[in-house]
């Protein structure tokens, strides 16, 4: 045995020899990793042999109880025994070096592998910027080609739309008013949502318009609609006023009338604009106590106009002026006794209603008598021209005569 262990450390120290020092290193350090291997072996097979010991002596104890007549045997068993465990201790550790030494050359031969690997020539990185210019390109066209993709896909032009806050007016008018075709993309819908909302503007009624995007292809529009201020009354018909301005064009059902409205008796465009914008500015009790508005201008006054109050109460002023001396009617409420007119074409003034019916008997009155006397006149001169038409006819019926006379006598003469 120790003849073999010589002649094979001779053969690893001539190994050890030819090989590198990175490799005399690791196998030195393999050897004494196997020699630590082997010392713990060791250990343990004394160990194993201590307990065993133990054993056999316990069982020699009993057998010297049972018969002290044949102690050479024993002796000679426990030799046998001792032989027995030094054959086996070593077999196991000729096992152990053998398999110690296939171990140590397979792990060389993986180290040397590896090194081989390690040592083969490592490929040139690639630079980062050389990356990057690619990512820079790379990415884009992607994109490009996904975005080409969804455009060519019939998902690009699927929407569905709905409506809110029409009162007045349908969701095809509104529709209609913000020019969204079927066959529009989807993503020009996000792109240009003021366009379309200002679009949806063009309908009079809608005051405000706000189209709201829900993931993935739904859109809402969201309107506002103007308020309706008053109604133009044209016989039985009724025509909305609205808060800009605007005169409906069709006129509304009597049963959708509210039980209380203001009523205006007068349609020019720019002078409902101009009632409706001074209307905004005074306040809403004000405004509730007014039951219906009509032209009445006078020779001063060309815009007057002559409000009345659900009280039977008429207010006479000035259609540019009346946010500003409106609001002293309600000062003066309080100091009517009786339903009154208040003039506030110039200054502010009350009279009764009666004492208008007087004033306006009186007026027609005058009025009568100047237009009789006007007639009178107009009769006088028309008289006065048939006098003198007939004068004239008179002149030339003479004229005509003496001409003839005229005539006759030269004729006889010659």
């Amino acid at each position: 045995m120790s003849k073999d262990k010589k002649n094979e450390g001779k053969e690893i120290l001539e190994e050890l020899k030819e090989l590198s020092e990175w490799q005399k290193r690791n196998q030195e350090y393999l050897k004494k990793k196997a020699e630590e291997e082997a010392a713990l072996a060791e250990e343990k097979e004394k160990e194993r042999q201590a307990r065993m010991a133990s054993k056999s002596e316990k069982s020699d104890e009993t057998e010297d109880k049972e018969s002290e007549l044949e102690p050479k045997d024993s002796e000679s068993a426990k030799e046998d025994a001792k032989e027995k465990v030094e054959s086996s201790e070593g077999d196991k550790e000729e096992e152990e070096i053998e398999e110690s030494g296939s171990k140590e050359g397979e792990e060389q031969d993986k180290k040397l592998a590896k090194k081989a690997t390690k040592e083969k020539p490592a490929k040139a990185k690639i630079p980062g910027f050389h990356i990057l210019r690619a990512l820079t390109i790379l990415f884009p066209s992607l994109l490009l080609l996904i975005v080409s993709a969804y455009l060519l896909s019939p998902y690009a032009t699927m929407k569905e739309i709905r409506v809110e806050g029409t009162m007045h007016t349908t969701a095809d008018d509104i529709r209609q008013a913000s020019g969204i075709q079927d066959s529009d993309y989807t993503i020009n819908l996000l792109l240009d949502k003021a366009k379309y909302e200002k679009q949806i503007k063009s309908n009079y009624w809608v005051e405000s318009a706000q189209l709201v995007y829900q993931f993935p292809t739904k859109f809402t529009i969201k309107v506002k609609e103007y308020d309706i201020v008053a109604y133009y009354i044209s016989g039985e018909n009724h025509y909305p006023i609205l808060s800009s301005g605007q005169l409906e064009t069709s006129a509304v059902s009597l049963v959708s009338l509210p039980e209380t409205y203001l009523s205006v008796l007068f349609n020019d465009s720019e002078q409902i604009k101009a009632f409706v914008s001074e209307l905004a500015q005074i306040s809403p009790e004000l405004k509730a106590a007014i039951q219906k508005v009509e032209l009445a201008p006078s020779k001063v006054t060309s815009d007057l106009i002559r409000l009345t109050m659900n009280d039977s109460d008429e207010v006479l002023v000035p259609l540019s002026e009346m946010s500003k001396k409106l609001p002293y009617y309600s000062k003066i409420k309080p100091q009517l006794s009786e339903p009154s007119v208040v003039d506030m074409e110039a200054g502010i003034y009350s009279y009764t209603v009666a004492d208008k019916l007087i004033m306006e008997a009186e007026e027609k009155a005058k009025q009568e008598a100047k237009e009789a006397e006007k007639k009178q006149k107009e009769e006088e001169k028309k008289r006065l021209e048939e006098q003198q038409n007939k004068l004239e006819e008179e002149k030339k019926k003479l004229e005509e005569e003496s001409n003839r006379n005229q005539t006759s006598q030269r004729s006889s003469r010659r």
